[in-house]
């Protein structure tokens, strides 16, 4: 420990824990522990212990309550010499008289070494840069000690500069800011010395070095620092015309608008901009310490035409927290901090082609304690301005990413259907996983872990997983279109589906061993772009198809092979793959004897030879291109003239 707090955890339930602090728990004789008890307090010395309860988890915090300043003439209360504090303490958990664990810190502390004297009125005197270096010693970097490896630190005594002499700095940070440069003539730093160095070399002294130039700057030059504000013009006089699918929404300081989201990681980013229709629904757990407040409802949203509108924002309490609180520690009601904070938020934009009209929000809060864990929900749903009641009337047939893949089962009287992937919870279990359903234009990978048995028949172990996996697809079809009907066939797409492969190897009566387990569910939807809606693509799914993929599953034993059971994880995975909505056109006749001549396919390119020649090329002004070809054809045509056998019998005579 080299400063003035340190932080250290304990693991476990803290309830009932009793944390304390002793001081100097080494006999002064013999040079060992003392036997460490548990009657001490969170006070010793100068010593403080403070203890920060969390969920299975409590920050410990061991701060000094001292100055730490060098003592001036005649003051108390300072430290004596540059080593201030050293120190052994010893941190004890105890419940009741039995000790659960103990920290030993050896605290070894320095004095400040900051001026604390009286301030001179006088200004420092900065020479010109350009004639004289302002740091003779850059390494220099604390006031008042020694710096490793500075062989030009005055403040290094012999003695400390022997232990490092062999490893001093070198070049301008060691203190050579004067070091001879090549075209000096008593210079000796160029592996080969040219034959004319001695008539061009430059006497001069050191004094007068060009060397300066790298400590003077002419002129002040503030410090690209990036920014994430973006323009809202591309260029100067050009308006901005509107949002597209997928273009973050800006606000009226040309900053995104942000809400958090799930990242690919499962974990929540705070500042996530929000996308032109793209919906969303996340949930992100937090607590009192960690909670943060998010972008102020009071910012103004560009419209999409330079336009800003204010957003209409209405405030509801919570009325039943046990919906958003998952899990509580059992805290002392005295001791127990609450706070006022944001529950859920519910976004609702209702836009018109490439516009936003009008914004909506409401804002759920309550109150959350410490010791508390809080389950956040954000919501964000975009509204066309044509919809009635809250439901979105279909101007656009197709699909939109983000949006859940309509499924029927048209074989039953009750044709709705799912198609959905695992959502695990808690340990990972199929047991206690639960299921969303398959967005469109989301790839997405999701498992979960089966308890098997050692002595796990391997036929019913197939039947349980591709039992299990079928339960994810309760469909028969796939609608082509968000707004499939029901009862039009030909709104649908049938599922293809690949059986798992049916294994006979036979196991030899061998326990723990399976070969052939379907784990892997694979999902490949088939969509293309068929048109667009108001400058949206409309998109439709052209089929779908379902496979498995087999695994060997052996059962892994554990420390001693005590525990029975193993772990089989079985997973589903779901790839959106985007065709061109009608298959290319076939390669003419014309086109395949003359493809040499395709520039495309081809790095020779004969068609563009005479290119710099044409108005097409704009490197240069065509007057100039013209004339430089009109020179190298007079050239070409010289040289011909002058190869024929008749000139050099004229140029002989």
């Amino acid at each position: 420990m080299s400063g003035p707090r340190v932080n250290s955890f304990f693991l476990g339930n803290s309830s009932g824990v009793n944390f304390s602090i002793i001081l100097s728990p080494r006999d002064a004789e013999t040079g060992k522990l003392q036997l460490a008890n548990c009657s001490g307090s969170k006070r010793a010395g100068d010593w403080n212990l403070d203890v920060t309860p969390g969920v299975n988890i409590s920050k410990v915090t061991v701060s000094l309550s001292r100055t730490l300043e060098l003592c001036l003439p005649n003051a108390t209360e300072c430290c004596p010499s540059p080593l201030c504090v050293v120190e052994t303490l010893q941190v004890l958990a105890c419940r009741g008289s039995v000790m659960l664990a103990q920290l030993l810190i050896q605290a070894e502390i320095f004095a400040n070494s900051s001026f604390a004297g009286n301030v001179s009125e006088n200004a420092t005197i900065i020479p010109n840069q350009a004639f004289k270096p302002l740091g003779s010693c850059p390494c220099n970097l604390t006031a008042g000690a020694c710096d490793v490896r500075c062989c030009c630190d005055l403040e290094c005594t012999p003695d400390l500069q022997q232990l490092f002499n062999g490893s001093c700095f070198t070049g301008v940070f060691g203190g050579d800011v004067n070091p001879p440069y090549d075209q000096l003539c008593s210079s000796q730093s160029m592996e080969y010395t040219p034959e004319w160095f001695p008539f061009l070399c430059v006497q001069s002294s050191l004094d007068n070095t060009p060397f300066l130039g790298y400590f003077y700057h002419g002129s002040i030059s503030s410090p690209q620092v990036p920014s994430f504000k973006i323009l809202l013009q591309t260029s100067p006089g050009k308006p901005f015309t509107g949002y597209r699918e997928g273009d973050p929404i800006i606000t009226e300081e040309d900053e995104y608008f942000t809400v958090p989201q799930q990242s690919m990681a499962g974990q929540c980013v705070g500042n996530a901009p929000v996308a032109y229709l793209h919906n969303f629904d996340v949930k992100c757990p937090t607590n009192l310490g960690s909670y943060k407040e998010g972008l102020p409802h009071d910012v103004r949203i560009n419209t999409g035409t330079a336009d800003f509108i204010q957003q209409n924002v209405v405030y509801r309490a919570i009325t039943d927290r046990g919906k958003f609180i998952t899990e509580s520690e059992n805290l002392l009601a005295a001791e127990v901090l609450c706070q006022n904070v944001t529950f859920a938020e519910h976004y609702k934009f209702i836009w018109k082609d490439k516009n936003i009209e009008q914004v909506n929000v409401t804002v759920f809060f309550g109150s959350l304690c410490d010791g508390e864990i809080l389950t956040q929900r954000f919501t964000v749903e975009f509204l066309s301005l044509n919809s009635t009641n809250g439901e979105e009337l279909f101007e656009n047939p197709g699909y939109q990413v983000g949006k859940p893949v309509k499924a029927a089962n048209l074989n039953d009287s009750d044709p709705l259907g799912s198609l959905n992937i695992w959502q695990p919870a808690g340990r990972g279990l199929c047991a206690s996983a639960t299921d969303r359903p398959v967005l469109f234009g989301v790839d997405s990978y999701s498992g979960c872990i089966l308890e098997v048995d050692i002595n796990e028949d391997c036929n019913l172990l197939r039947g349980n997983v591709t039992e299990k996996l079928n339960a994810l697809i309760q469909a028969t079809h796939i609608g082509k279109r968000d707004n499939s009907s029901y009862s039009d066939l030909n709104d649908w797409v049938e599922i293809i589906r690949l059986d798992p492969f049916s294994s006979n190897v036979s196991t030899g009566g061998l326990r723990g061993f399976c070969p052939d387990i379907p784990a892997n569910l694979n999902i490949r939807i088939i969509f293309a772009k068929v048109g667009a809606v108001q400058g949206i693509p409309q998109q439709e799914i052209l089929a779908v198809q379902i496979s498995y993929s087999t695994v060997l599953w052996q059962f892994q034993c554990g420390l001693g092979c005590r525990n029975t059971l193993s772990f089989l994880p079985i997973t589903a995975s779901v790839q959106f793959i985007e065709v061109p909505a009608q298959p290319p056109p076939p390669v003419t006749r014309y086109q395949k004897i003359y493809a040499e001549f395709d520039c495309n396919q081809n790095e020779v390119c004969w068609p563009q030879l005479l290119y710099p020649l044409t108005r097409f090329y704009t490197g240069e002004p065509y007057s100039q291109c013209l004339a430089k070809g009109l020179f190298l054809a007079f050239l070409v045509l010289l040289a011909t003239i002058m190869s024929n056998p008749w000139f050099s019998k004229l140029w002989n005579r």
